[in-house]
């Protein structure tokens, strides 16, 4: 490979767009924002070792990520049982679609004050708030995979004497491994907006209650670097989702 094609990879793309990015960040906080507000990464750096041995912080993040979890996990498997469901029926495509969407559409937040009465302010309230803004998105993109996969395939697949589960594993599943991890990807987002909003507004332990400590308190440094923390586990998450799909979709090759 020549220098101009490594100067030109995607790689080193990406690189120099984080090299520009924390370059912008640190010439910010050290000379165009109040301090008060505002960290350098250096600072934010210097800073990790007290943020992770603040009282409660290990354990907040630990919290929130188990939610995290547990919430996605249940989004997974009821938006591919559901959209699976609605997408191979035209009758219930007609029927429920439309109250999908609405509900898919509908500004959740409004409705978070009804979640703490059914599930208090404990960690099923996150769970089950997390789970609402992911499992939506699933099931919209599993619909939509389910409809493009050609009606032939699953006639044929019968024909030769396939079960049901035959059917929906070499059949249906393959089928909709780009349709239904596009649909993780958008769901792990909004599961992860939703434990966090529930930890902002209700929450007495994870991320979202130190995050609101630190900016009460005037700590951007360690308030960044807890921002820092999560997207890194967003990010760790999103790679693992693309190694999957990458592992389901081998076939494709």
């Amino acid at each position: 490979m020549s220098a101009a094609d490594i100067w030109r990879s995607p790689m080193l793309a990406r690189l120099r767009l984080i090299v520009v990015v924390f370059i912008i960040w640190e010439i910010a906080g050290r000379w165009l924002v109040d301090p008060l507000f505002f960290a350098p990464a250096s600072r934010v750096a210097e800073d990790l070792p007290t943020m992770f041995g603040t009282a409660g912080v290990p354990g907040a993040i630990a919290i929130t990520l188990t939610e995290l979890v547990a919430a996605f996990a249940l989004a997974v498997a009821a938006g591919l049982s559901i959209g699976r469901a609605v997408g191979l029926n035209d009758f219930a495509r007609r029927a429920f679609m439309p109250i999908i969407l609405f509900l898919y559409g509908m500004p959740q937040v409004t409705i978070l004050p009804i979640f703490v009465l059914l599930f208090g302010i404990g960690p099923a309230c996150k769970i089950a708030f997390g789970f609402t803004h992911g499992v939506f998105p699933i099931i919209v993109t599993v619909v939509a995979g389910v409809q493009n996969i050609k009606p032939i395939l699953r006639t044929s697949a019968r024909a030769m004497g396939a079960s049901g589960w035959q059917e929906l594993r070499y059949v249906v599943f393959p089928h909709l491994v780009p349709s239904l991890f596009t649909g993780m990807r958008l769901g792990m987002t909004g599961v992860l907006i939703g434990v966090l909003l529930a930890e902002l507004y209700v929450s007495t332990a994870g991320i979202g209650l130190f995050t609101t400590q630190f900016a009460q308190n005037f700590q951007p440094s360690l308030l960044l670097g807890l921002i820092a923390t999560l997207a890194t586990i967003a990010i760790v998450l999103n790679e693992a989702m693309r190694r999957l799909e990458t592992h389901f979709s081998r076939w494709r090759d």
